[in-house]
């Protein structure tokens, strides 16, 4: 689609950087102002959990953004507008937690706005930039790209928290402010630098619409075999992935009487498994197995180490707790990298000029299944607390049934590329968004 040569390594970290930008942004509505309204304003925690949800369900709208920007044949104006969107959501953001403090139907419709505003504003500048990546990185590099890219989006995560964090103290609503500014402009600014040059005029001429528009156009692609496949693998998968998130501190706590530091310690060490796991796939995929090969691996290995710790509980304190949060955070971050370079691959394979929308189809399952899976996983985990008396037990089943699905994800990663035996007509994926 463009008539720019692959990207070297250079051009992959810049447009790495639009990654960080995007998680600087997005880490301080779910971490700081997340925790300014529950702790310092007193508002229940389902407030912004209802709010994370909203920016996830806004995200439905990926497919139709990748149409846009393969119509129009290039992706840097949605990578720019996307980001000055979610620039501007992430400071309406503060500003609303700020005004409830004083007004708090007024801050909450605000809130309402801005949250709409950033899950708009992620959507379109993730969606039309992985394809960007999609169409511009040799698929030799696309598995190390991937998971650079992802790798520096975390970079934002943590540098963001790092340093805004000593500049929120002693916390004000006006510091909140300030410093969220701060880190949008600068955010716009690192776009603006990282995509300038990057994407020429189109090589060819854009895609053409089809007859009957974007419903015809997301018809083609789910008639696409492996695109359909793809999406049912990054939905199930992305479901067991995010559905653990939110349980697993609270089980260390609650099982194993662990103190909030040492479950904080816990959780990065399953972070760092992450980390560990995704350099592995970037380093050795293509060399030892396939790409398909690891997220098969990964999937594999993520339920066997969910299955460990449905048992841990009933072990007591002798179980290396440490180590099973390793392993899976070590799986997880195979399977993840793996998954997300597969993406990068199968984007360009089927039908010319829809990069951007089997991006944003493979995007809007994602983001179903982080907002579907963090609120299933705490959802579940209060329901077998109260039906089962023993926690052990309770937890247990959760993970159970967590590693459950990686099983099936795995399946269904092995089966991607593969002859399918029956067409699934569009409405069976729309009714799962239901």
């Amino acid at each position: 689609m463009n008539a720019g040569a692959p990207l070297g390594w250079l051009g992959i970290l810049r447009l790495g950087l639009v990654q960080t930008a995007l998680g600087a942004i997005v880490v301080l509505t779910t971490s700081a102002i997340n925790r300014v309204m529950v702790v310092e304003l007193g508002l229940p925690a389902t407030i912004p959990g209802l709010l994370v949800a909203l920016h996830y369900a806004v995200q439905l709208m990926r497919p139709a953004m990748g149409y846009g920007s393969d119509l129009g044949g290039r992706r840097t104006p949605w990578i720019i507008g996307g980001m000055a969107v979610l620039a501007t959501g992430g400071l309406g953001a503060a500003v609303a937690t700020g005004l409830m403090a004083e007004a708090r139907l007024a801050g909450l419709a605000l809130a309402m706005l801005s949250f709409v505003l950033i899950g708009l504003g992620v959507g379109a500048a993730g969606t039309s930039l992985l394809a960007l990546l999609a169409t511009r990185v040799a698929p030799s590099r696309r598995p190390a790209a991937a998971t650079v890219v992802w790798l520096m989006m975390i970079f934002g995560f943590i540098v963001t928290t790092g340093v805004a964090g000593r500049f929120l103290d002693p916390f004000s609503p006006l510091r909140l402010v300030a410093v969220t500014g701060t880190v949008s402009a600068l955010a716009m600014v690192v776009t603006l630098l990282a995509v300038w040059r990057m994407e020429g005029a189109p090589a060819a001429a854009p895609a053409a619409a089809p007859r009957g528009g974007f419903r015809a156009a997301l018809g083609e692609i789910w008639d696409e075999p492996q695109a359909r496949q793809f999406t049912v693998f990054v939905f199930v998968s992305m479901l067991a992935y995010s559905a653990q998130d939110l349980i697993l501190e609270p089980f260390g706590g609650v099982v194993f009487a662990l103190s909030l530091g040492e479950t904080t310690k816990l959780a990065s060490a399953q972070h760092g498994g992450v980390f560990a796991g995704m350099i592995l796939v970037a380093l050795a995929a293509g060399r030892l197995g396939s790409l398909k090969a690891w997220a098969v691996g990964g999937c594999a290995a993520s339920a066997l180490a969910l299955f460990a710790l449905a048992g841990s509980g009933f072990v007591g304190q002798g179980w290396p707790l440490a180590a099973s949060y390793v392993a899976l955070g070590l799986a997880n971050g195979a399977f993840a990298a793996a998954a997300i370079a597969t993406m990068m691959q199968l984007a360009g394979q089927g039908r010319s000029g829809r990069e951007g929308m089997r991006m944003g189809l493979w995007g809007a399952a994602q983001a179903i299944a982080f907002g579907l899976g963090g609120l299933a996983g705490s959802m579940a985990s209060d329901v077998a607390r109260s039906l089962i008396a023993a926690p052990a037990a309770a937890y247990g089943a959760v993970f159970f049934a967590e590693g459950a699905l990686f099983v099936v994800s795995g399946l269904l990663a092995a089966r991607i590329g593969r002859a399918p035996a029956r067409r699934l007509p569009l409405g069976t994926f729309a009714a799962t968004r239901n």
